[in-house]
């Protein structure tokens, strides 16, 4: 594999009368290492082709992608990121991260369905792949590496890169290299920030399941949202909640409409919120920073109304999202971590437990929405970029999720799943629209083929 893609880059490369690469791209000949961090830990245990723990973020740009500026803008930006310029080594104990001093990951055209499993041991060890499809990159990232924020931190920045290779005029009024506003900090927030904690603060009794016939093995049917924030924002004023209060609220009221038909279920919807948590601690880092909360609704009776399943979700939220429980969810996780006797038990037992744990805490949440929150990009570009995209994966127990990020007065919420059915997804977006949202809705095509 690595024979091949020396081969295919140096093919890629040669497609010009330019001189060889080796001028833009920086070998840095240099041999780090660092320890996982306290998420990352978890998820090469967990990892398989049909869970593959990855993401994306994609931007469309107004004007179709150059293959050969894509590459060399990844070629000279890739060495700036610790995070990123990495390959994963299996060590007694844990996994830890290596300095990886091959060439870049070879950019493709995109020619098969998003967040596939990313071989660690192809692709040069990279963790990570760039593809790109007329006028949208996409930046697909194993979750091992960083979080979304991580992954925006590293796409704007091979963006500015490549639009200024194409965009001479950019060049005169932009200096080369990073943004100001890019952050390069490495740190183990949840280490720092860690304090002693015995209490466990994730619930693990089984959630509500949404199930049904599945699409052909591998394929993720992806459904789009495009929303005016200002439409949002005035229906959440409305309902006296925020963006991520009320979508969670409009998800979980589409799943107990189709799903459990407005009737009493002993199963709760549990919906999982992953939260930042660089804002309650003041920091930058670029790896994994988050914990998961859940937004409980119980129908404990029938025939609830959008209003009444909100103000429960809303709820449930406001008593979890806190700096204190939010650093007692992540203390205790890395008190086990921590635990000396834990320490020293080898990898492949802690594997098998982990494993144990996970499948067990899987059953306790119904979907997944994430929120990557808004994407600032620098005066000079914004002309050249016209929106941004996420999505995540399917994993255990949860066959559909959904992610939303927001740029330039939009919103884009998008669903992933694995299953035929499309009832979820619209009873989300037209009870959306019914309460004066604007939507456009794009797809990639699974449920037409």
């Amino acid at each position: 594999m690595e024979i091949e893609n020396e081969g295919n880059y140096n093919k890629l490369m040669g497609a010009t009368n330019e001189k060889p690469q080796k001028n833009r791209y920086r070998r840095t000949k240099r041999t780090n290492w660092q320890k996982l961090d306290n998420t990352a830990n978890l998820f090469p245990a967990i990892a398989t082709q049909t869970m593959t723990n990855v993401y994306r973020i994609s931007v469309d740009l107004d004007e179709e992608i150059d293959r050969l500026a894509l590459q060399k803008a990844l070629d000279m930006v890739l060495p700036s990121f610790d995070t990123f310029n990495v390959h994963m080594r299996k060590g007694v104990f844990w996994y830890y991260f290596e300095t990886n001093n091959k060439r870049p990951p070879l950019v493709e055209i995109e020619n098969d369905y998003p967040c596939r499993y990313i071989e660690p041991y192809a692709n040069n060890n990279y963790l990570f792949r760039v593809t790109y499809y007329k006028n949208r990159i996409n930046l697909e990232v194993f979750h091992v590496l960083a979080d979304g924020m991580g992954g925006i931190n590293f796409l704007r920045e091979l963006t500015y890169q490549y639009l200024r290779i194409k965009h001479p005029e950019i060049t005169k009024k932009e200096r080369d290299g990073l943004s100001d506003s890019t952050s390069l900090n490495t740190e183990d927030s949840y280490l720092k920030n860690y304090k002693k904690s015995h209490a466990k603060g994730y619930k693990t009794a089984r959630a509500f399941e949404v199930k049904g016939e599945k699409l052909l093995a591998g394929a993720l049917g992806v459904i789009h949202g495009i929303m005016p924030l200002d439409d949002v924002k005035r229906v959440c004023k409305s309902f006296e909640s925020s963006i991520n209060e009320y979508l969670v609220g409009v998800l979980t009221y589409a799943i107990y409409y189709e799903c459990l038909h407005m009737q009493s279920s002993t199963k709760p919807i549990v919906t999982c919120v992953p939260v930042n948590l660089r804002p309650y601690f003041n920091s930058m880092t670029t790896r994994n920073f988050f914990v998961m909360v859940s937004a409980l609704f119980e129908a404990d009776k029938d025939d609830y109304t959008f209003e009444e399943v909100l103000l429960k979700v809303r709820n449930s939220l406001r008593s979890q999202i806190n700096k204190e429980h939010l650093e007692e969810l992540f203390s205790y996780n890395v008190s086990n971590q921590k635990n000396i006797f834990l320490r020293s038990v080898p990898f492949f037992i802690k594997k098998i437990a982990m494993k144990f744990v996970y499948r067990s805490s899987a059953k306790a949440g119904t979907t997944t929405l994430t929120n990557i929150g808004s994407i600032d990009i620098d005066s000079a570009y914004k002309n050249y970029i016209k929106r941004f995209y996420t999505m995540i994966s399917v994993s255990t127990g949860q066959n559909i999720k959904g992610a939303l990020v927001s740029y330039n007065g939009e919103i884009t919420f998008t669903f992933t799943s694995i299953l035929t059915d499309v009832s979820i997804q619209k009873r989300f977006f037209s009870l959306l629209a019914e309460q004066g949202i604007q939507v456009t809705i794009e797809s990639n095509g699974v449920y037409y083929e």
